[in-house]
């Protein structure tokens, strides 16, 4: 595929939706994103793996940055800071991890919300700008996604974007230090989702 030549040497694409843009981080990014992600340690606590003890140092996020580089090299994953168009003010992050190619063209959904920001419609509108991504610039074929059972938030804003629950996981992921189970969704590049969905996203 040209687009994965492109990307080797190359940041992803800026994605811009309603309100909102994507793009790939950057190293200038960790202040914003240290102060963001410590602010909201205690909300994102119960829905994340256990943090390392360092993980919010610029060391840290140094050797992150250099992992997201090799996945999108490999073509097995692409991470996105979710940003307020207005003020350039970060809001959160998207990631579309374990790509598979060959006969299964898919990959895993997981995304986070900056506790200040929560539950204002932003998540929802940059689900909907990544999957245009998912679809029409990586061509996959489903996006999946894995939610806990008492994430209600969560659970609602999958289904409002357009994915249909299709199974239940026995202790499938170890969230803040414990094996739990998860509610699996799915959406295809041919289900009847919502247009922003569907069609390429507005690319910068």
């Amino acid at each position: 595929m040209a687009f994965l030549r492109s990307v080797a040497f190359d940041p992803l694409p800026i994605l811009r939706g309603d309100g909102l843009y994507l793009r790939t981080p950057v190293m200038t990014d960790h202040p914003a994103w240290a102060e963001l992600r410590d602010r909201s340690r205690g909300f994102l606590a119960p829905w994340e793996p256990i943090w390392p003890a360092d993980d919010l140092d610029r060391t840290a996020f140094r050797r992150r940055l250099k992992r997201y580089g090799q996945e999108i090299r490999n073509d097995t994953g692409y991470p996105f800071f979710l940003f307020r168009a207005e003020d350039h003010q970060l809001l959160g992050g998207l990631t579309l991890s374990h790509v598979r190619r060959g006969v299964t063209q898919a990959c895993s959904l997981g995304y986070w919300m900056g506790e200040p920001f929560a539950g204002r419609g932003h998540m929802s509108e940059a689900v909907r700008t990544v999957l245009g991504f998912a679809f029409a610039t990586l061509r996959l074929h489903r996006v999946e996604a894995a939610c806990l059972p008492h994430n209600a938030a969560s659970l609602n804003l999958l289904e409002k974007v357009g994915f249909t629950r299709e199974g239940y996981a026995r202790r499938y992921l170890c969230i803040n230090g414990s094996w739990q189970d998860h509610v699996l969704y799915a959406i295809l590049a041919e289900d009847p989702v919502l247009r922003s969905a569907r069609h390429p996203p507005r690319i910068a």
